[in-house]
Parts: structure tokens; C-alpha cells; sequence
């Protein structure tokens, strides 16, 4: 199973470099990293939420880690196109564009999150920051966020996104709350 979730994980990079190196049918590859490694990014953090909820009918809980390493490294993905292609590693762009644009500093704080994640999740580390490990749920409300503001318009397929996040939302809520009432 370990192999296989590998596989299915690693297929979105595969694409994406199929789309910018072999097919060349990219107009503009720096908007299409950022839109590919986030929305793949997002998809996945948001799935590792939601592998507690479909424990019943497929129990992926022992891969949650490795899942969400790779939420992770669509992230990184993610931040390296602003910092070497975008920005080509001026800091004073970056400064200005952090300054400049809110939803730059609310993916970033959300990428600080993610970073402190992903350092604390080996085993040893894990079981001493484990509960800080619910910061997850505030990194996702501002990769939404993040996700809203970067959008110059709304289209269809960008409101049933956030309608799928909303309805994971809303189902990740119901849980939590039937965890304390149990309690």
C-alpha cells in the first residue's frame, strides 16, 4: 500500500513536468507551477484531514504521516517557483510582494506552519508536538484564504473547490464535536 500511495502521489509532479518539459503546451510556466503545486498542495493537506473521517471504510491512518510529507513537498514546490522563478531570489521583490499583497503573507504563514509540521513529525519529535499538530486546521483555513484573494475572479470549478473545502469543513467540525461529547 506504501508503494502504491507513493505512486499516486508522486503522479501529479509527474504530469506537471510532462505538461512543462515533453508537451510544451504551457503559455506561462511560472503561473502553472503556482496553480498546479498549489491546488495539489492544498488537495492533499485537506485529504490528510479527512483520512480520520473514512477510517471506517479504508483505514490510511498509518500513512497520514507520509501523505501529508507530500502535501508538504507540493508546498515547497510551491514556494520555490516565488522564490527562484518569480522572484529570482530578490528579497527586495519579496519583501514588497509580502508587503504589498496579503494573500503572499497568509500563504507564507501557512507555509511556516506546514515547515514546523513537517520538522516535528518524525516519531520522536511527534510524540512531544503532537499537539501542536493542530495547527494544520489553521494553516488550511489560510491556504483558503490564501487560495480566495490570489484569484483575480471566481470561476465555477474554483467555487465547487471551496465548496468541497467547506463540506470537508463542516464534516472535520461534526467529528471534533462528537469527540468532546463522548468525553
Amino acid at each position: 500500500m506504501r508503494i502504491f500511495l507513493f505512486v499516486v502521489f508522486l503522479t501529479p509532479f509527474f504530469i506537471a513536468l510532462y505538461s512543462l518539459f515533453i508537451t510544451q503546451n504551457v503559455i506561462d510556466p511560472i503561473k502553472y507551477i503556482y496553480t498546479f503545486s498549489g491546488v495539489v498542495a492544498t488537495v492533499i493537506l485537506f485529504f490528510t484531514i479527512i483520512i480520520s473521517l473514512m477510517k471506517r471504510f479504508i483505514n490510511l491512518m498509518k500513512y497520514r504521516r507520509m501523505i501529508g510529507l507530500f502535501g508538504f513537498f507540493y508546498a515547497c514546490l510551491h514556494i520555490i517557483n516565488f522564490v527562484v522563478l518569480d522572484a529570482q531570489f530578490d528579497v527586495d521583490f519579496i519583501i514588497n510582494n509580502l508587503i504589498k499583497k496579503p494573500f503572499i503573507y497568509l500563504g507564507a504563514m501557512a507555509f511556516f506552519i506546514l515547515v514546523f509540521l513537517a520538522l516535528t513529525s518524525t516519531k520522536r519529535l511527534f510524540r512531544k508536538y503532537n499537539k501542536y499538530h493542530k495547527t494544520l486546521y489553521l494553516s488550511l483555513v489560510l491556504i483558503t484564504i490564501h487560495f480566495i484573494l490570489a484569484q483575480k475572479s471566481l470561476d465555477i470549478y474554483q467555487i465547487f473547490y471551496i465548496f468541497i473545502i467547506g463540506v470537508i469543513s463542516i464534516f472535520k467540525l461534526i467529528q471534533i464535536k462528537n469527540l468532546f461529547n463522548r468525553n
